[in-house]
């Protein structure tokens, strides 16, 4: 692991930094934000997973959200949204698909599934990494996102429950499997066989078994991707169905923008902070 840049933020540390990943065969960029409590004690940790087309700079430097972490004392972490450098074929010709779009998934058709392995990236390693390098505690561990990030969540959280204690999600692809961005992502990572993409679905995974923890997802009703593309009506039917604890909040005249995050980030740190600092 090597750093890229630190600075003071809050009384504590903002910094980003780089490795090499076991799980996409690439260099990974991530960043950290250190709290003032994290300097006198292990602190619990919020991973957030950003959106199509975002990278691990955009939450940190667009949701507002270390002065609230610095007041509760959760560290922040964040991560990029697919590998990047490898210049497979197609990989850059779409916004919505390749790079900055892996889905938090592992691909399992060629050529993506040599390095498009964002699912296991996100469970397995980047915990690992940072539990052995910062002061974070390994019994608590919260996890939000927005858009195809909010779904890459929900998922790995449904697919993990006992590794992931508190889960939130801003504007989620709530059932990819029946939109636009999700079939196009789905049928080239993992092919045409749809019972595999179950296994990847939000809204799929919540139907078939809850989690323990009470969700919280914010969508905005003014945005322009909520009925083609995330459809939250599906994530509320399928926790209908298992009995998940879902606090879903609709709210008139906002967007899909980061302008829409800050304006409820303080929610989603509390939701998180009742839970991982209990």
């Amino acid at each position: 692991m090597d750093t890229l840049s630190e600075q003071r933020c809050f009384d504590g540390l903002q910094g980003r930094y780089t490795h090499t990943s076991t799980a996409t065969g690439t260099t990974m960029n991530f960043g950290v934000y250190q709290p003032p409590q994290a300097a006198r004690a292990p602190v619990a940790a919020l991973y957030y997973l950003a959106g199509l087309s975002c990278n691990d700079e955009t939450f940190m430097i667009k949701a507002g959200a270390q002065r609230l972490a610095a007041e509760l004392g959760l560290m922040l972490v964040t991560c990029d949204t697919s590998p990047r450098g490898l210049s497979l074929p197609g990989d850059s010709d779409h916004w919505d698909f390749g790079v900055g779009a892996g889905f938090y998934l592992d691909a399992t058709r060629a050529p993506w599934s040599a390095h498009y392995r964002m699912g296991r990236y996100i469970n397995d390693e980047l915990p690992a990494l940072i539990e052995a390098h910062f002061p974070v505690r390994r019994d608590r561990r919260g996890i939000c996102g927005h858009s195809m990030g909010g779904h890459g969540a929900l998922v790995t959280a449904l697919r993990d429950p006992q590794r992931w204690h508190s889960v939130s999600a801003f504007a989620p692809v709530c059932n990819p499997g029946n939109a636009p961005w999700g079939q196009k992502a789905f049928g080239n990572y993992l092919g045409e066989d749809r019972s595999a993409w179950a296994r990847w679905d939000a809204a799929e995974l919540m139907a078939a078994q809850a989690h323990p923890a009470e969700f919280l997802v914010d969508q905005g009703a003014a945005d322009k991707f909520l009925e083609r593309e995330l459809q939250p009506q599906a994530l509320q039917a399928a926790a209908t169905r298992s009995g998940q604890k879902l606090r879903l909040r609709m709210h008139a005249g906002y967007d899909h923008s980061y302008w829409f995050i800050q304006s409820f980030i303080a929610d989603h740190l509390a939701h998180h902070a009742s839970t991982l600092l209990a």
